[in-house]
Order: C-alpha cells, then structure tokens, then sequence
C-alpha cells in the first residue's frame, strides 16, 4: 500500500509516492508549470472566477491524475493523499468557494451571498472529487487547515517546517514563489502578508528561464574572471558545470554537462554577480544588453527588468511588514528561507539583491516546507490533531499589499531602481518623502546556514520524474473567426491555435503556457472580438 504526499505550488505541483509500511519515498513527480493559466495565483483566481470554478477544479484534478499516472501504481494500493497548497488552489483542488478569496469586502461579499466560509481540516473520501476520473475506492484525503482565509496551509507549513513558531527573538519567515508568502513573529504577534512576486522568481517569463528541474543553472560563481555555472542534477542536487565568459558567452573549459536553462535562482545569482563585477553600470542593462551563459543561454535586459520586479515586490513586502509592526529594522535578528528559490539560491548573493534584507544576522534556508507538511499527514494522518492545534494557537494580522500605501510607496522606489537605474541616494530622498526610514546597509557579514541541500531532499529510490507537458488543451468556438491567425502570431507562449472541425472554428488553448490575465494578448489583438476566455472548456 502507498500514500501521496502532494503540494499543489502555484508555479507547479510536486508529489512525492510513500510505501506504507517503510514509510519510505519511492519516486517523486513534479511538473514544469500549472494547469491554470498565468503567472501568478491572482491570475490562476480570475481564470476560475471567469470560466467558473468547476473548469478550474475540473483542470486541477486533470493534472493531479497526470501526475498520480506517472507513479505507475493500482490506483486501489493507494491509501491516502495529503495535499498541502495555498488558499486558492486547495479550494479549486476541492471545488469549494473561492469569491471570498477575491472579494475582501463585507458588503461585497454579501451582495454575492458569500458568508462564513469554513477552510478547516478535513479527511474525506478521494472519490468526492475523482470518481469517473480516476477510480480509488480505498483512498482518502488529507488536508490541512487554514488559519483565516487569506492564510492558507502553505503558510502554516513554512512556520511549521522551519523554527520560526519557536523563535524567540523577531523573525521573518519567505516561501519563495510566484505568490510569495511571508510572514513576522514578534513576540506571540504574527503578521502573514504575500507578494505577487510573478513568475520570474521561478525561472518562467524570462529568456531561457526554466523551473527548477535537472540541467537547470541554479547558481553561478566566479573563478577568476570567468563564471562557474552550476546546473542540478537528476538527483535536484546542484553541481559543478562549464566555465565560461559572461560577455563573449565562450566556454573555457567544458564539463560535459550540458545546461538546458536557468531556474530564477540563477538569474539572481547571475544579476547579482553582474552587479558586484561591474558588468552593468546602469539597471536594468547589461554589457550590449546580454550576458551569455554557454550555448544558447542568454540573459538579457528585459529578464533584469523582470526579476527586479519581483525582488522588488519581496523587498517592499518585508519592509512594509517590519514598519506596519512598529519594529525597528534592527529588531530582526532571523529570516528563513523556504522553496525551492529559499533552497538554491546563494543567500549571499540574495541578501545583495534585495530578496532576503541583507541587514540582517541569521540567515536559514530550507526546501519545500509544504510538501514535508503534506509527507508528515500522508504517513502519519493522526499529525493533523497536532497541526489544527498549532494553527488554533496562531492568532495571525494577515495584511494585505495591494490596499498598504507603505507597500505602494516602496516598490514605487523599487520599479524606479530596477527599471530605471535610479541611485541609491536618490531612493533614500524619495522615501523620506513618504515619511518611511531609510534602510539600512547590509551587514559585511552575517551567518547562513543551509539545512538542506536540495528543494525535495529525499526523491526516492526511482528518483525524480519531471512531466515537461501537462498536455491540456482548452477549447472554445470562435464564431466570428475569419482565420487571420492574429491570435497565434502575437501569442507569446504560442500557447493558441484555431482549428475548423465539422465546418466551425475553435480557439485551443495550451493551458499550461497561457499566461492568463496578464496577458490576454489574443482577445486584445482578434479584429472580430471573438476571442472569449470566459466559455473555455477543457478539451476532451
């Protein structure tokens, strides 16, 4: 008999299969990307919300099947699956309400006839939502609590996973993502915000950006006066690749192991080493407006543009929590890190970016503290006593960025830097402006320890399968359609394509690679405006 330990990220799921009785890992599954479209869990809410919840449910559980295939198992030896994610995607993964995750106002939700809605634990049946799917008569499912509906599991799982709930002294804990979640304990206080930091964070939205997966560039370090990249491996763990030269993109000695891309922890390492080596005199650009990393690998300006916004977006997030608490940027004594970017990334090179404040003592880096959370339920389902009452205990503020005028005023600043080179002490005379205290310099040294050395630490004796292509395709007809194709070429996933069948025409939509709400360039560019997201169904 078998268990699945599942973490339903916003940048991609990861699923791990546990014998039972050793209660040790067989194989882990992730994918390259979701199967709701867009960047970002906010675009992810008003894809289900547009098309309605039951499509978005409908490919959540599209893709959790994908994935469960990949084990290679009876669906009836598996005894359970503990699922572990944000507030959003567990409610789509369930089929329950998702408006009063949109609509933060009272009234609002009211009109709406949205009142009360419960996020407890709960252990049920896996047929309430896969049966006629994927038939497992012997399975229940596992998931954890809420602490208030914009504090999800994920949340719980980074304060659990870490120190941070037993930290005395103030501290802040990350999981680094597309959504990133945080949040500060000061004394029994704890204040949980989240920073829609976008997709660059995770390696997607850039130029050769890939997740983090085997033959990703996870971090580059300098020898000499060339750059060391270093790739993962099959095994996700980070190793030693070619050496080359950032501006001429020459290789000076090979390793034979051959980079595929670069995950978002190497573009900030990249970024960062750029910075520190004079590469770049003025963000966001680069030596004729590239660095090269090997064989086809290319940073360009428009990727600096795109990771400062979302280091932008975490740095003014840490900082508004820190000010909206009352504490002095002194006060912080510790920051973990969890996530697969709180894992790979050089935290010293973090710290010099802006994603983690660089003013900071103690630095700690975990991996994927969501998925350890849903691991601990999956084998050991009488944990859940233990996590409901932690998150009873936990009497979180959770405040929300995009209504903190602190938060705007700061990663105003923080655009300005990054997309317009705007110096420092200019920065620090715009913030007096809006009455905020300047930050700090970062320390010249702090401590860093690494508790892990990989995002998963244990992938199993089958080691790691990653599925590249989720392989669903949305479909809706688009009856004014005179096939000028408009759509396909301005696409930039190439993520559309129109088809004629039984003499009427259809958008199909690439789910995985549709970037949603933050892009719409199909509907936007279509001379008929026959484009319409909002009647997409999945394609069968």
């Amino acid at each position: 008999m078998y268990v699945i330990a599942l973490d339903l990220g916003t940048s991609g799921f990861r699923s791990q299969l546990i014998d039972i009785e050793t209660r040790e890992t067989i194989k882990t599954v992730i994918t390259m990307g979701h199967p709701l479209p867009g960047g970002n869990v906010m675009d992810h809410l008003d894809f289900a919300i547009s098309t309605g919840k039951d499509v978005a449910h409908g490919l959540i559980i599209e893709a959790v099947k994908k994935v469960l295939e990949r084990f290679n198992v009876d669906p009836l030896s598996i005894q359970r699956i503990a699922v572990c994610g944000n507030p959003i995607q567990l409610s789509l993964f369930q089929n329950s309400e998702i408006l009063d995750l949109a609509y933060a106002g009272e009234a609002k939700q009211k009109k709406l006839g949205v009142h009360d809605v419960k996020r407890d634990a709960r252990i049920f049946p896996a047929n309430q939502i896969f049966k006629g799917i994927y038939e497992m008569d012997n399975c229940e499912i596992v998931v954890p609590p809420a602490i208030k509906h914009e504090i999800g599991a994920d949340a719980l799982a980074m304060m659990m996973e870490t120190d941070f709930i037993n930290q005395n002294e103030p501290c802040l804990v990350t999981d680094y993502g597309t959504n990133a979640e945080m949040a500060l304990k000061v004394g029994e206080r704890i204040i949980t915000a989240s920073a829609a930091a976008g997709p660059a964070i995770e390696g997607q939205g850039i130029n050769c950006g890939m997740l983090a997966g085997p033959g990703a560039i996870s971090d580059v370090n300098l020898e000499g006066s060339y750059w060391r990249l270093i790739v993962l491996n099959e095994e996700m763990e980070p190793i030693e690749s070619d050496l080359v030269d950032p501006v001429s993109g020459e290789i000076i000695e090979s390793s034979g192991i051959k980079a595929k891309g670069i995950t978002g922890t190497g573009v900030i390492s990249t970024i960062a080493l750029a910075i520190k080596e004079g590469l770049t005199k003025k963000l966001p650009h680069l030596p004729e407006g590239r660095i090269v990393l090997g064989d086809g690998i290319i940073i360009t300006d428009k990727d600096v543009e795109e990771v400062g916004k979302a280091i932008g977006a975490i740095w003014a997030a840490h900082m508004t929590l820190m000010i909206e608490a009352g504490i002095e940027y002194s006060d912080l004594k510790y920051v973990y890190m969890s996530g697969a970017t709180g894992t790979y990334v050089d935290a010293e090179k973090a710290r010099h970016l802006g994603s983690v404040p660089g003013f900071i003592p103690n630095i700690v880096q975990f991996g994927n503290t969501s998925i350890g959370l849903a691991r601990k339920l999956a084998v050991d389902p009488i944990k859940l006593c233990d996590v409901i009452s932690v998150a009873k205990k936990i009497h979180a503020d959770h405040l929300m960025m995009a209504t903190s005028e602190t938060f705007k005023d700061i990663y105003l600043c923080e655009l300005s830097y990054w997309q317009q080179g705007m110096p420092l002490e200019i920065y620090d005379q715009m913030l007096q402006l809006y009455k905020i205290k300047p930050f700090p310099q970062n320390l010249e040294k702090v401590n860093i320890e690494r508790r892990v050395s990989k995002d998963i630490d244990d992938v199993g004796e089958k080691g790691i399968e990653i599925v590249k292509d989720i392989g669903i395709i949305l479909e809706a007809p688009v009856v004014k359609c005179i096939m000028c194709h408009k759509c396909e070429k301005d696409c930039p996933e190439d993520a559309v394509i129109i088809i004629e069948r039984e003499g009427k025409r259809f958008a199909n939509i690439d789910s995985q690679h549709c970037l949603g709400t933050s892009c719409r360039r199909c509907v936007t560019i279509c001379p008929e405006q026959t484009m319409n997201h909002s009647i997409l169904k999945v394609k069968r």
